[in-house]
Parts: structure tokens; C-alpha cells; sequence
């Protein structure tokens, strides 16, 4: 790694470390025997409910971290791989979700595409933490689109929401960009993405013509 991405990745760990001492803070006070011995039945079984979403909270965050080590640290197998079907199943996986939630999810790719240079993996994984996040910024009636644009030698895919304004994402969310952003990065691509409106803006090579 270059000096400028172990900064960043530093910032990233330190952040995610931080956010997941907060839980753990939490079930080490709520937890201990001084403060669960007077409780009734009923009440520990609310501590335990409630005790149980800090947990999972935990290991959303470190999952999140073990990724971003692994997409920091480990390079992937590239190949050449047809982006418009990738699009399409990423979609499909999400579409449900949106429509539940009263939003519209509006795909908007090219008839035919040369295919791009890419781990497929690593690929369907940040697009899927894009969309995740444009859902969860998003609100009632909103419009997400995700739209592919073929250039000479890249494919622009960009997931955006003109609606969406926000000044900040919690912390998972951010985490979440920051994975998809070491997963394109790792792949000799690139992630930008902005806020006000919310908008994601990814670059991926396309691959050289057969011989």
C-alpha cells in the first residue's frame, strides 16, 4: 500500500474501532453483576433484547473491518467479465427492498457493453454497499438510479439520488463506502461519491480486445 491509502486505511480502523467500544461499553456496564442481580425475570429478559441488538451491532462492525483488511492487503484475481449481466443481478437482489420501502430503483445501461477488467466478487460486493447506502438515504417516493455509461476505456456506473441530501452518514454507512471504495480501488479502478445530493460515481477499466 502507498503512503496515502495506510493513512487512510488507519483512519478508517481507528474509526470503526472506535464506534464499535461504544456497544461494548454498553454491555460491560448493563451486563455486570451489580446491575443485573436486582432484576426481575422480565427485566432481564429485556436486557437481554436489547442487549442483543449492541451485540450485533459489534459484528456488523467488525466484519465490516475484516473486509476492508482484506481489500486493503490482498490483491485480487482480475478478469474479463461482462458488466451488464453484473448489473442487472445486482439489482434483481435489491429491487424488492426498494419497492417495499415505496422507492423506485431506475437502471439505466448501455444495449451492449465490452467487458471490463474486474474480480466479480469484489465488484458485485461495492455496488451492493452502494445501493444499500442510496436506500438508506433515501426516502418514501424517492427515485435512486443507477445508470452505466460505456467510454473508450471505462465503464462509469453511477448510483445517485437527486433528492438525497444529507450532511453526514452514521458510521456503518461509512464504513460501508469505505469498503467499496478499497474493493473498486483494489481492482485499478476508482469510487468518488458526494453527498448533497448523494451520488456515487465509479470508474472501472474496461479489458483489453481478444487477439
Amino acid at each position: 500500500m502507498s503512503i496515502a491509502v495506510s493513512a487512510t486505511f488507519c483512519s478508517h480502523l481507528a474509526h470503526g474501532l472506535h464506534a464499535a467500544a461504544q456497544p461494548l461499553t454498553i454491555l460491560l456496564a448493563s451486563l455486570g453483576k451489580g446491575h443485573t442481580d436486582p432484576m426481575s425475570t422480565a427485566e432481564l429478559r429485556d436486557l437481554t433484547a436489547s442487549s442483543a441488538i449492541q451485540v450485533q451491532r459489534v459484528c456488523s462492525l467488525f466484519s465490516c473491518l475484516q473486509q476492508l483488511v482484506i481489500a486493503e492487503s490482498v490483491t485480487p484475481r482480475l478478469s474479463s467479465t461482462p458488466i451488464l449481466p453484473l448489473l442487472t443481478h445486482v439489482v434483481d437482489g435489491v429491487n424488492l427492498m426498494f419497492e417495499k420501502d415505496g422507492m423506485s430503483l431506475s437502471s439505466v445501461v448501455p444495449d451492449n457493453c465490452r467487458p471490463v477488467l474486474i474480480n466479480g466478487e469484489r465488484t458485485h460486493q461495492a455496488l451492493m454497499s452502494v445501493l444499500l447506502i442510496a436506500h438508506l438515504l433515501s426516502k418514501t417516493k424517492d427515485t435512486i438510479e443507477l445508470i452505466a455509461v460505456s467510454r473508450a476505456d471505462m465503464v462509469q456506473v453511477i448510483v445517485r439520488n437527486a433528492n438525497s441530501f444529507v450532511d453526514r452518514m452514521d458510521t456503518e454507512a461509512s464504513l460501508s463506502m469505505a469498503l467499496a471504495e478499497a474493493n473498486i480501488r483494489s481492482q485499478q479502478g476508482n469510487l468518488s461519491w458526494s453527498l448533497q445530493p448523494f451520488g456515487v460515481q465509479i470508474e472501472l477499466q474496461k479489458a483489453p480486445f481478444a487477439h
